[in-house]
């Protein structure tokens, strides 16, 4: 365990740098992590998940917090274009003061001094505030955050599930929020394309929920299961979502999430997600040019 903790910088600065990331260890201890969580709920569903550890139920209380603040800074009713209410700097700008504070509240005492390797991540989860943008990229950094609370001990490998279908759902809930209140503008958006103008993992570790069970696929656009089932699976959320924000036939705007719907096994789905997000996520400059790099998720 490292215990010379240092503030994360950038090291992806040009494309030649892609060979240098994708052979780095922190590429491949992200690839790890993200199929171990899929593993981890394959065949469960949201309210299976038992007690909360007190780790788990600190980032629940953290995460909370930063929902409240939307109240605290309600959208700019003078700002008429489609995307960008600029209240979104004044909330990001709340959490960028606060965020080591609240890694220390999260932190056992003699983590205390990771709090400021670890806020960078914290802040980049939500959108970026110049650009009033949120997309996949935003996403790896919460992914990253929650990589290195494992690293240091402050979540257990027993906390898995919890990760997933607790705080991953918590924190794309909180994701939506902000995109609903302050119109934040899709980063990187592949349009008709693309899987989704903000988030990818909801769509990966929510095919890993369906495995094994008598669902199929095509189910996943059925506005009726939808509803029945929606709060027992990202997948289900995800899709509810898009089709709250967009208007017009699913797949018009959604062709990708559409066509998968006709994939038969839920299996194949998530094979084929999990090799779309290290090509289309980890892969591209755009989306990984920001990413940040220290002592837990190293460059090296």
């Amino acid at each position: 365990m490292t215990s010379t903790y240092q503030t994360p910088q950038r090291q992806i600065l040009d494309p030649k740098d892609m060979s240098k990331w994708l052979a780095s260890s922190a590429y491949s201890d992200i690839v790890s992590f993200v199929e171990q969580l899929s593993q981890s709920v394959q065949g469960r569903q949201v309210s299976s998940v038992g007690a909360l550890s007190p780790q788990v139920e600190g980032i629940v209380s953290l995460l909370s917090k930063a929902e409240s603040w939307i109240s605290k800074f309600p959208p700019d009713l003078a700002t008429s274009s489609r995307f960008g209410n600029k209240s979104f700097r004044c909330w990001a700008a709340e959490l960028q003061q606060q965020a080591e504070h609240l890694q220390r509240e999260l932190l056992p005492v003699e983590r205390h001094d990771a709090a400021a390797e670890l806020a960078p991540y914290l802040v980049a989860a939500f959108g970026n505030a110049t650009r009033i943008d949120y997309g996949s990229g935003h996403e790896l950094s919460f992914v990253m955050w929650l990589l290195c609370l494992c690293k240091i001990g402050a979540l257990a490998p027993s906390d898995s599930v919890a990760i997933v279908l607790t705080v991953f759902r918590q924190y794309i809930q909180l994701c939506q929020q902000l995109q609903r209140t302050y119109k934040l503008e899709p980063a990187g958006s592949h349009g008709v394309w693309g899987l989704d103008d903000y988030q990818f993992l909801p769509f990966y570790f929510g095919s890993a929920q369906f495995i094994g069970s008598e669902t199929t696929p095509a189910a996943s656009l059925d506005p009726g299961f939808i509803d029945r089932e929606g709060s027992e699976y990202l997948y289900l959320q995800g899709i509810r979502f898009i089709s709250e924000m967009k208007r017009g036939p699913f797949f018009e705007h959604s062709r990708q999430l559409y066509d998968i719907s006709g994939v038969p096994r839920w299996e194949k789905v998530n094979q084929g997600l999990g090799k779309m997000y290290r090509a289309e996520v980890l892969g591209k400059f755009p989306v990984v040019q920001h990413l940040v790099f220290g002592s837990l998720l190293s460059f090296s």
